[in-house]
């Protein structure tokens, strides 16, 4: 069985163009055949001066009536001659019938010929109409009897074009087949280099890719199977970084501890409670980064329990601005709120969206310098930075004086482990994790969350929930989980 879709292709271009050439070839034969003999018929008819007998009969006698004696008047005078017959009927090689101008017949020259009362459609496409005074007043049918033997000439002619037909239909399949293997393997060869690409794709070489070409169906899917390789290079590059990252995450802490303990047992460090404390808040700090690798997979796998009931956002932001009120005094920074009156509640879990809000307040704090301002406000999600294709949604935005974020490092902030100062947020006991989670809680709510910025003019960062009818039947129990 053939297996090769070029092959198949091409067979079917062969097999497609042989049928219709043979077919289109029968028909013309059969056709050709036909108007020959007919062509034959109306020549001698003309040798016979018939129409104008008819012409001039009619002309005298405005009837068909009686036309009978013309066609006796000239028995005996065409090719062969037409042979005795009785009155008003001919035998010979030619059938003649005349109807007038309804296309009823009027005569026959061949018993049977007439027995229909009106010329069929066939006969009018063979007829000469007979016109007298420019009105066509009858018309006449002249063919060859069926048992009439065709001359040496005639069938030479016919012989030579059911030849010219039968070439005609060889060069026309030897044409198809050569057209028909271009067009498939022009079809073709982009599938056999997706196929191959595809291959070496499944093989580890994730930066393969197909080149796009030939027809709208194949270019779509190289493009699309171009788009998925470049998913999935992506999504191995990330889990690379992610192993990387967390690889380095876990060896500092694990460094220190390592190498405090190497001191004590070598007795560089005296075994005191301050050595042992600098070993159990690193051992926190590692304890805090699998929590939060924990939760962050949970939540982008869909498997974080949400406790959803009717939130009061304005008491959240209440509380978390509570929460940090002493150290924006400590780095003397102005924390304020601002909150549409009137907001329905929300459909969230408390204590989740406390955490990603107190995560946002965190961070602005962290860089917002002394004498700056860290604003939190909330309203109907109408403004431009809280766009949503849903308007029943209310939008939370944190908004700092702070130095702001350079715009190469915008598409990054809620990477897992980024950080703009990596010294810095570890020295604060964070994991790089905070914004990755905060986002990833918010996505399971039904929201979005943003970062808009301008280096030196502070950040924005916003997050969007959806509205709910209900009344209010939760407050966030623990909301000093902060990263």
């Amino acid at each position: 069985m053939i297996r090769r879709l070029w092959v198949q292709l091409a067979l079917a271009f062969t097999l497609v163009t042989t049928l219709s050439v043979l077919m289109t070839a029968l028909f013309t034969n059969t056709r050709a055949s036909a108007d020959f003999r007919t062509f034959l018929a109306q020549s001698q008819v003309q040798q016979l001066d018939l129409i104008p007998r008819l012409t001039e009969y009619y002309a005298t006698h405005r009837t068909w009536n009686g036309v009978e004696t013309v066609f006796a008047s000239i028995r005996g005078m065409g090719p062969r001659g037409m042979g005795p017959g009785g009155p008003g009927m001919m035998r010979g090689p030619l059938e003649l019938m005349l109807a007038d101008a309804e296309e009823r017949v009027v005569y026959a020259s061949v018993s049977g010929s007439g027995s229909a009362p009106r010329l069929s459609h066939d006969d009018m496409r063979q007829a000469m109409p007979v016109v007298v005074d420019g009105t066509t007043v009858g018309y006449l049918v002249a063919r060859l009897q069926r048992d009439t033997a065709l001359s040496a000439a005639a069938q030479h002619f016919l012989a030579q074009l059911n030849q010219t037909l039968i070439q005609a239909g060889l060069l026309a399949g030897a044409i198809g087949l050569i057209l028909g293997v271009i067009i498939a393997r022009g079809l073709t060869a982009p599938l056999d280099r997706l196929a191959r690409a595809a291959h070496r794709l499944a093989s580890g070489d994730l930066t393969q890719r197909a080149p796009v070409a030939g027809p709208v169906e194949v270019s779509d899917a190289a493009e699309a199977f171009n788009a998925m390789a470049a998913s999935l290079e992506e999504a191995e590059q990330a889990r690379r970084r992610l192993l990387a990252d967390i690889a380095h995450e876990l060896r500092t802490p694990l460094t220190v501890i390592q190498g405090n303990l190497r001191a004590l047992l070598d007795g560089v460090f005296p075994l005191e409670k301050d050595e042992i404390t600098t070993i159990y808040d690193e051992t926190l700090l590692l304890s805090r980064l699998v929590a939060d690798l924990r939760e962050l997979t949970l939540a982008e796998a869909g498997q974080l329990r949400l406790n959803r009931t009717a939130v009061d956002v304005s008491a959240i932001i209440a509380q978390s601005a509570a929460l940090f009120t002493a150290q924006a005094l400590e780095k003397q920074v102005t924390l304020h709120t601002d909150c549409e009156p009137r907001l329905p509640p929300v459909l969230a879990d408390a204590d989740r969206i406390a955490q990603a809000l107190n995560n946002l307040l965190s961070n602005a704090l962290r860089y917002t310098p002394e004498g700056g301002t860290v604003r939190i406000v909330a309203a109907r999600a109408h403004q431009p930075s809280c766009a949503s294709p849903d308007t029943d949604m209310i939008c939370i935005r944190v908004i700092d004086t702070g130095p702001g974020i350079p715009p190469e490092d915008l598409p990054h902030v809620f990477d897992r482990f980024w950080r703009a100062d990596r010294g810095r947020a570890r020295a604060q006991g964070g994991t790089g994790l905070g914004l990755a989670i905060a986002r990833q809680l918010v996505l399971s709510h039904g929201g979005s969350m943003g970062v808009e910025s301008e280096p030196g003019k502070g950040a924005c960062f916003w997050f969007t929930l959806p509205v709910t009818h209900t009344s209010v039947t939760s407050q966030p129990l623990d909301a000093s989980y902060s990263w």
